[in-house]
């Protein structure tokens, strides 16, 4: 496992109906560069220091991953793991559903 790899990945919905799976650092860096300027708050700002931090060694990945679901918990962009992870495995083994 990378060490900048989160132990667990999260799932956030960043539109409509779109879910992200954020499983390392750069993931999180990435999502939070990209969340939109109005939308940022002090929750944000300390998700991405904190996945910054861990970049530099100054804290463990742990602390960011916690930082950056803090941060989708409170944005209310949190999805189910276990949902989310039955999804994806549906539509790589080409099982899920389409809709006409």
């Amino acid at each position: 496992m990378n060490s900048e790899t989160f132990s667990s990945p999260l799932f956030v919905r960043h539109a409509a109906y779109i879910v992200q799976e954020i499983a390392s650092l750069a993931d999180a860096v990435d999502f939070l560069n990209e969340w939109p300027p109005d939308r940022r708050d002090l929750v944000h700002e300390a998700a991405l220091k904190a996945c910054y931090d861990a970049y530099d060694g100054r804290k463990p990945v742990s602390a960011a991953r916690n930082a950056f679901f803090g941060f989708a918990k409170r944005a209310a962009i949190l999805e189910d793991a276990t949902f989310a992870m039955q999804w994806l495995a549906a539509c790589k083994s080409g099982n899920g559903k389409e809709r006409a």
